[in-house]
């Protein structure tokens, strides 16, 4: 298991730390949404992410990645906008997480391992569009989410001054496709210990 994988396998750490500590079933329950969403986003079952018991009928995300910040309503271009990320590898670390009955707070370190070519269309610069690179900054993710439990949207802040671009060595890089199995398996250890529905408020 390589650094990266390792990574991905732990992405979700804080969210398990701070259940821990939350008894309001709203919050347990957003929480177990967000846990859930990011699960499904990284195994790409981007549907599920839009399901009517994990999200309002009219979501509002605010995205300021790179040089293109956007906004994307509705849930069909939701999930158009998941399908134009492409195949690129994403996680998060470092969270400084919280949660209320708004919903979600996270500082965090958003982690991307992507190709050069994919670099240059956020408007970074890359040497060589083929190779591979490890995009780091620090961003602000706030999901708000309704009394039900579901996700209103995202808004999603970068702080640009924090951007880290490293090339990625061939020894290191995981496959999108490694990293859709590993949500799965994370997933399906969820489902097994919790039940159906576990994400769902009452």
């Amino acid at each position: 298991m390589n650094r990266f994988e390792h990574a991905v396998y732990h992405c979700m750490d804080p969210v398990e730390a701070l259940l821990q500590r939350t008894t309001s079933p709203l919050q347990r329950a957003i929480l177990e949404n967000f846990r859930r969403h990011v699960h499904l986003e990284g195994s790409g079952q981007f549907d599920k992410i839009v399901a009517s018991d994990m999200m309002v009928d009219n979501p509002v995300y605010r995205v300021s990645w790179g040089a293109n910040p956007v906004v994307v309503l509705g849930k069909d271009n939701v999930v158009k906008f998941y399908n134009s990320v492409g195949e690129c590898v994403l996680w998060n670390s470092d969270d400084l997480i919280a949660v209320g009955d708004w919903g979600i707070a996270d500082e965090l370190t958003f982690n991307q391992l992507l190709k050069g070519k994919n670099l240059l269309a956020m408007g970074y610069p890359a040497d060589d569009p083929e190779a591979y690179y490890h995009l780091q900054s620090r961003q602000a993710f706030i999901w708000p989410y309704n009394e039900q439990a579901k996700l209103k949207g995202e808004n999603l802040y970068e702080d640009k001054t924090s951007v880290v671009i490293t090339k990625v060595a061939a020894a290191d890089i995981i496959t999108p496709q490694r990293v859709a199995e590993i949500h799965r398996e994370q997933l399906a250890k969820l489902e097994a210990s919790k039940g159906p529905g576990y994400w769902v408020l009452g």
